[in-house]
């Protein structure tokens, strides 16, 4: 499900950036401007969009390492509680069953 979830929020950044680069195209084609100006245009058009695209990958690579590294220590902080909670009651089993063993070897010699 989470991978469905990333595929369709790649695709709709994908889809913003593509519509937002034809829809400033399409505006510079149908401006009335010359060829070299209109040309000098698409360009600073493109580079903003790149740049923008670059901001965008910069901030999800960042937010994903932030995540990630979330998710480690969580789950590093689970692992120490479960294996803390593990030794204490293997310790808790092990004095019931020495107090167990006491108790059979105690009624073993009244008898």
């Amino acid at each position: 499900m989470a991978n469905d979830n990333d595929g369709m929020a790649k695709g709709l950044i994908i889809g913003f950036i593509a519509g937002g680069i034809v829809g400033a195209v399409m505006a510079l084609l149908y401006a009335p401007t010359a060829g070299r100006e209109l040309r000098a245009n698409i360009k600073d058009k493109a580079r903003d969009a790149m740049d923008t695209t670059d901001e965008y990958i910069t901030k999800a690579r960042t937010t994903a390492k932030d995540i990630i590294n979330e998710g480690k220590s969580r789950s590093e902080s689970l692992i120490t509680d479960a294996k803390r909670r593990a030794e204490s009651i293997m310790g808790d089993a092990e004095r019931i069953l020495s107090d167990a063993r006491s108790k059979s070897g105690n009624e073993g010699s009244k008898s």
